[in-house]
């Protein structure tokens, strides 16, 4: 079913803002500094192309490790990325979900551009993997927690 959506999303508008995305990367390496936003853009910009089947997760809430991106420096990093490029997709993902929500089949995409929109806010720190991935790391997570807790 992942398939056939993400086909469709392709399609119908995926590409434009995938390559919206890749389009910023593109920019953030031009400097040396924006390397680790551009890095972030090419895997979102892929996640943006067939999003249908994955999922964006904190890497911290994958690995239970908190690292560069997840640390003061992540949300320093995203306040900058905010600044310059990330309120400019997260507008073109609002707008594509008001253009998806206009038909009644284009609700689900309309949805996933909003996830989008978020991720743009914010997208330091988070890494791509499938739901059934990140399904499993938020069951280990609650293990260890409800473990603490008994204790």
């Amino acid at each position: 079913m992942s398939a056939i959506g993400n086909l469709i999303w392709f399609c119908l508008g995926g590409v434009i803002m995938g390559l919206g995305w890749w389009f910023a990367a593109c920019l953030a390496f031009i400097s040396i500094i924006g390397i680790p936003w551009g890095r972030a853009c090419f895997v979102i910009g892929t996640f943006s192309f067939f999003p249908f089947g994955q999922e964006a997760i904190d890497r911290k809430e994958l690995s239970q490790v908190e690292d560069i991106g997840t640390s003061t420096a992540g949300t320093i990093g995203n306040i900058v990325w905010f600044v310059f490029a990330g309120l400019w997709l997260a507008i073109g993902h609002v707008i594509s979900a008001v253009a998806c929500f206009i038909t009644i089949i284009g609700i689900p995409f309309g949805i996933q551009h909003l996830k989008l929109a978020g991720i743009a806010i914010a997208p330091i720190g988070k890494t791509i993997v499938s739901k059934e991935v990140a399904a499993e790391a938020r069951q280990r997570n609650a293990r260890v927690y409800v473990d603490a807790v008994r204790r």
